[in-house]
């Protein structure tokens, strides 16, 4: 920070630099420098984020429109939404894995952690609105572990390749209109 040269005091209109975008919050054992694999994919969807989160955490239905994902089960909750600390089982690629909510932030930010048998992953979801009513979505993923290193030298591009199909899926749903709400679970006399 610059200082003044009378007082040596701070300068506060000397560092104001407009803000910087929001990123990806990474934790410790899931920085993109120690990846075998890091994907980032982003998409302006022309829809506002009240139409576009409802899709994002309703991961039952991920299956009717992201092809990649399978078996959604949900182990600490009874879903269909996905919220704080959710657990829940699924198959990603073919790959069955269980995932934890890790960071969710309604109409921001949603993050989980992946387990498979040779995989250790995190996948993070930022939301930012802009000014013409359309949203940015940034979906980043890394990924460790022995099949994320042979996933690696023979297919290099498939997990973006993959996840750019998920954003654009996501965009057609998001224009649609919102997911339906759920039926009530009716137990038989």
């Amino acid at each position: 920070m610059r200082m003044s040269s009378q007082a040596q005091t701070p300068d506060p209109t000397y560092d104001a630099q407009p803000s910087s975008p929001p990123t990806i919050r990474w934790p410790g054992l899931h920085q993109p420098s120690d990846a075998a694999i890091f994907a980032s994919n982003e998409i302006v969807i022309p829809a506002p984020i009240e139409a576009i989160w409802p899709w994002l955490i309703r991961a039952e239905l991920w299956p009717t429109w992201y092809p990649y994902s399978a078996n959604i089960h949900f182990i600490s909750t009874s879903g269909p939404d996905l919220r704080d600390r959710t657990r829940f089982r699924w198959s990603k690629f073919g790959v069955p894995i269980t995932s934890k909510v890790r960071e969710f932030e309604p109409l921001t930010r949603l993050a989980y952690d992946i387990h498979g048998i040779g995989v250790l992953a995190y996948q993070a979801w930022l939301l930012t609105p802009l000014p013409d009513g359309t949203t940015h979505v940034l979906t980043q993923e890394v990924q460790t572990g022995w099949l994320a290193r042979i996933g690696k030298r023979i297919m290099p591009h498939r997990l973006e390749d993959k996840h750019q199909h998920w954003l654009e899926a996501l965009s057609v749903k998001a224009q649609s209109g919102p997911p339906a709400q759920p039926r009530p679970f009716l137990k038989e006399s």
